[in-house]
């Protein structure tokens, strides 16, 4: 009995200890899984607030994208307007697009008045031919220059030439297309450019040929004749295109007088005042105080002799 009581406390020890030991092993298992959740809890905090956080710097992330596509875009349309240069000087192409044979008549024809006013004449919408005979001029005036006594200082007066010129055309031409609308003419801007370009060459020939002969007399037959005509033919063409007699003596009489009136300032106002511009800015190309020995002349010798012999006796 007392063996068999032994092996029965053995058995309730060993079933004693297996669920203690199972109980431990539940703890363990429990604690792990508590352990877990909290791990997992944390993570989706710690998920949460990085979703907040890439929330603000997705916002910020598109707004610098939008930022980036505006400058873009800016960058874009300058782009394009840079590329569309080739397109703006494709506009100017037809005011230039003429041969070579076409300036030469129109040369010819700047000269020839014409004789029909009754209708409006033909005026060539073209600049080729006139800006070549404003740099023409431009190269006569500094011609000019060199042949004659005018001092050139620290450089060329091609900038001055070419202001004058082109400031001639361009104001002029303005001026006299303001009194043409005023004066209810039919007449484009395009037009009085191109007319009073063509204009410009008798002032070219008679300012060519007077530069290099040197007589006024055949300066004021050229100026009569090469520029009268120059300038009766403009005359003639605006007299076509302007309808009532008062609205054409203003606005003829008024080019007709810019017209002679500037030929005149080129060959004997265009150097001195040059020279005079360049006196101001520069100053006075005055030579620098030299001592120049002199001689004596003989009657001061005579003089001086007779003196010196009068103290000689004297004393």
């Amino acid at each position: 009995q007392g063996g068999g009581s032994a092996v029965i406390d053995m058995e309730n020890m060993d079933d004693t200890s297996g669920s203690s030991f199972e109980d431990m092993g539940e703890m363990h298992q429990r604690m792990k899984e508590e352990e877990e959740e909290e791990a997992e809890g944390e993570a989706g905090a710690a998920e949460e607030e990085d979703g907040e956080f890439l929330g603000m710097k997705g916002l910020r992330g598109q707004l610098g994208r939008q930022v980036a596509d505006q400058m873009w875009q800016v960058g874009k349309r300058q782009a394009s307007r840079a590329f569309s240069l080739y397109a703006n000087i494709d506009i100017l192409r037809p005011y230039f697009d003429v041969e070579p044979v076409q300036v030469r008549a129109r040369l010819l024809e700047s000269m020839i008045p014409v004789k029909m006013i009754n209708f409006p004449q033909k005026i060539a919408g073209e600049l080729y031919g006139p800006l070549m005979l404003v740099f023409t001029l431009v190269a006569i005036l500094l011609h000019g220059m060199k042949t004659s006594d005018t001092i050139i200082r620290e450089g060329t007066l091609m900038g001055t030439a070419i202001g004058t010129c082109f400031g001639y055309w361009l104001g002029v031409s303005s001026f006299i297309y303001f009194l043409a609308y005023l004066c209810n003419a039919q007449i484009t801007m395009v037009q009085m450019l191109s007319l009073l370009g063509y204009g410009l060459f008798g002032h070219c020939i008679t300012l060519f040929v007077t530069y290099n002969i040197h007589f006024h007399s055949l300066f004021y037959i050229f100026w009569l004749g090469v520029g009268g005509l120059s300038t009766l033919r403009m005359v003639a063409v605006l007299v076509s295109r302007t309808v009532g007699h008062t609205q054409r003596l203003i606005l003829c009489g008024t080019l007709a007088a810019l017209h002679m009136l500037f030929l005149l300032y080129l060959h004997f106002a265009y150097h001195k005042v040059v020279e005079g511009i360049l006196d101001t800015l520069e100053g006075p190309n005055m030579p620098p105080f030299q001592r120049v020995a002199r001689d004596i002349p003989v009657v001061s010798n005579a003089v001086l002799n007779t003196t010196a012999k009068a103290i000689a006796l004297t004393l």
